[in-house]
């Protein structure tokens, strides 16, 4: 058996390289899995380990293999560590409070109904403890802010929010490898102290671009349009962004192959047809190669208007590969160009490696290339038998409805781990959305961004918003359709990686073999069977609390936006009636009264605490006990009822918790205990004893001209 799995891989050796990227992934997805921030020098046993085994082992391809592996794994691992020491900045211990906040304008987002988003870079915070380097700040106003300058505010400012329960988004890990200290509101107007210099041209580029796209184009159009030039998604309405998640559009608000793709293309025929125009230049040049290096120069472009996120990092490595394989007359579409891109996005980023962006995007993208070498023989054959018009659009059609299938199932399961919502009716939508976006939208950013120096943008703006308009539209039908979007269980993290290992064994062989990769994929799918909700969740501060109802539904109190659908996604779905204030909810399981509740779950009597009046009545009635205020020690003592005590303190230590009642007892998840001892972990500061400090004062505003218009640069 040995033998033939040997000689099987030695068969297949061309393909060894592919499982670069997946062995350097490995040694990142280790890092993220430790329980604990692991030791500096780790990575580099196995190394000099795998480095001893390539000498010793260097006449036997089994052991050069496993050694190259090895080095691989150690290699993500130290990566991943490295990014995670260089991006280290201090993060604020317990919300400020009123407090003057200064610092340099990095970024500016307008948000939808509204207001806008700044980061703040080389920031100035009027705190004890750790003071933040780079904050996010919600200004309420809609005036300009100059990209570049040193501004001053009145804001109230928190570290960055941990999961809402354990083993949902971890915002404050997302966080850290941002550098993002702190975030907050802003009290007052912002006052520029420090007129905007040097050093940020293409930042306040990409406000400028967005703020004249949304001139031209008004409403929700204009939004999307503008998330498809420059990556800004803060001006989307609510109600567009469920729209296009619901039908299985999201993707297209996320700039990636399809928009860059597109823009490449266009860039190409135009530029290779207008030279093709000019016989004297045709016949003695090799135009084809000049095309390639416009549509190069402007993808590059393209990727950093959009802010260079994962998926247009992606989209730019593979689409440049592809025209600089036209430069070297070789062929380009082939598996090896993703993994290649996929090693260089984790050796430059590879926290990206457990987001959704670098999941679905390299999921669908291999999944379309190991498609394309199956049917591309076929395809060939067939264009060549039948030439005409008709037939060819018959072909592109089908060839959109074949792509948007094989790319809407790869990556299905990645969005319904990330958002535990599955769209139904996605095909459709794409086979729909995608030829409207090519021919009516993506045609035009090129056209518009040419313009906008000389003030005509508008001349290809307005009929880009007709089609980004018929796109919301499409969306926003698809979406009402009967159950558009499922609601899946959460999917435990080591039954993704089973289903990615299968996933990857079947599209990285070629030999027979591969289709044991079917069998991890089916048992990675299983264990959405898995999941068991919890039968209590309390929030960090022992505000907001939920319980499970007679119908499996889950019975909020209370909480913001963020939280409820949190909660609704991952131990949901929520209860459609009210929390009692007095008496009991309609599934006779809660009786509350002024100063707290009583829930009579499957397996055990929980008290839910709101009051200290009500702390006596608790402890000697349930056998979990769940607190809001401080208990010191009255439910502790040796006669006393309650097996499970969880109070304030515990809230706070441990951030939320998710409850599952056993007989007489519970077994209790936190979200310390699920982040583990990480730099980003939840790790509550005692408050200080002596009071804040006063507010810095807000300097007096600086007399700044008005930034000149983009045909004066």
């Amino acid at each position: 058996m040995g033998a033939a799995l040997a000689a099987a891989l030695v068969a297949d050796r061309d393909r060894w390289m592919l499982w670069s990227p997946v062995l350097f992934g490995l040694g990142i997805a280790a890092y993220f899995a430790a329980p604990a921030e692991p030791p500096g020098w780790l990575a580099l046993p196995p190394l000099l380990l795998a480095l001893g085994g390539l000498w010793l082992g260097r006449r036997r391809p089994a052991a050069v293999a496993a050694s190259l592996a090895l080095a691989l794994c150690a290699a993500g691992f130290a990566a991943v560590q490295l990014r995670a020491a260089l991006v280290a900045a201090p993060v604020l211990e317990r919300p400020s409070g009123k407090v003057a906040v200064s610092g340099i304008v990095e970024e500016v987002e307008p948000l939808a109904g509204g207001g806008q988003r700044v980061t703040l870079k080389d920031a100035e915070v009027a705190v004890e403890g750790a003071r933040p380097h780079r904050v996010r700040l919600r200004l309420k106003g809609d005036e300009p802010v100059p990209v570049g300058a040193r501004i001053a505010v009145t804001a109230l400012l928190t570290p960055p929010p941990q999961p809402q329960m354990p083993g949902a988004f971890d915002f404050a890990r997302h966080a850290w490898f941002q550098g993002l200290g702190a975030v907050g509101t802003a009290l007052s107007p912002p006052v520029v102290i420090v007129p905007a210099a040097e050093g940020h041209w293409l930042n306040a580029l990409r406000h400028r671009i967005t703020l004249r796209i949304l001139a031209a184009i008004p409403g929700s159009a204009g939004a999307v349009a503008a998330a498809l030039v420059t990556g800004e998604t803060g001006a989307i309405p609510r109600d567009v962004l469920d729209a296009y998640r619901d039908s299985g559009l999201a993707h297209m608000l996320s700039i990636s192959g399809l928009h860059m793709g597109m823009v490449a293309g266009l860039v190409f025929f135009v530029v290779r047809g207008g030279l093709a125009l000019v016989p004297a230049v045709a016949l003695r040049h090799p135009i084809k190669k000049w095309a390639a290096a416009v549509a190069l120069a402007a993808t590059f472009l393209y990727m950093l208007l959009a802010g260079a996120p994962v998926p247009a990092q992606r989209s730019f490595l593979m689409t440049g590969i592809v025209l600089l394989a036209v430069l070297l007359d070789r062929s380009a579409i082939s598996m090896r160009m993703v993994a290649w891109a996929a090693l260089a996005v984790l050796a430059l980023a590879p926290e990206a490696l457990v987001g959704p962006s670098f999941q679905m995007s390299f999921a669908a993208v291999a999944a379309l290339i190991a498609a394309f070498e199956v049917a591309s023989p076929r395809l060939t054959a067939w264009r060549i038998e039948h030439p005409r018009l008709w037939q060819r659009a018959g072909l592109y059609l089908a060839g959109v409805a074949l792509s948007s299938l094989v790319a809407g199932s790869a990556t299905a399961v990645y969005g319904a781990y990330h958002f535990n919502r599955f769209a139904v009716w996605s095909l459709a939508a794409n086979l729909a959305a995608v030829p409207l976006t090519g021919f009516l939208v993506m045609p035009f950013v090129p056209v518009a961004l040419l313009l906008m120096p000389f003030g005509l943008e508008f001349l290809a703006l307005v009929p880009m918003g007709w089609g980004v308009e018929a796109v919301n539209r499409l969306a926003a039908a698809i979406a009402a359709w009967p159950a558009a979007a499922v609601v899946l269980p959460p999917m435990p993290a080591w039954g993704l990686t089973l289903f990615t290992l299968g996933g990857l064994w079947l599209l990285l062989w070629r030999r027979r073999w591969r289709h044991g990769g079917w069998v991890a994929m089916v048992a990675g799918l299983a264990t959405l069977a898995l999941h068991q909700p919890p039968d209590v969740v309390v929030d960090g501060r022992g505000y907001a609390m939920a319980v499970r109802t007679a119908d499996g539904a889950l019975l909020v109190n209370r909480g913001g936006r963020i939280l409820k659908e949190t909660w609704d996604r991952r131990a949901g779905p929520l209860a459609a009636g009210r929390w009692p204030k007095r008496g009991r909810s309609e599934d006779g399981r809660l009786a509350c009264d002024e100063v707290g509740c009583l829930y009579r779950g499957e397996g055990a009597v929980v008290a839910l605490v709101q009051d200290e009046a009500g702390i006596a009545a608790g402890c000697a009635a349930a056998a979990v006990v769940v607190s809001a205020v401080p208990l010191r020690g009255a439910c502790r003592g040796p006669a006393v009822v309650p097996r499970v005590v969880i109070d304030r303190f515990d809230l706070w230590r441990r951030g939320a918790h998710a409850l599952w009642l056993e007989e007489g007892g519970a077994r209790i998840e936190t979200v310390a205990g699920w982040q583990g001892d990480r730099p980003w972990s939840h790790r509550p500061h005692r408050r200080r004893k002596r009071p804040d400090p006063m507010p810095m004062p807000i300097p007096e505003p600086v007399p700044v001209p008005e930034e000149p218009p983009a045909a004066e640069e």
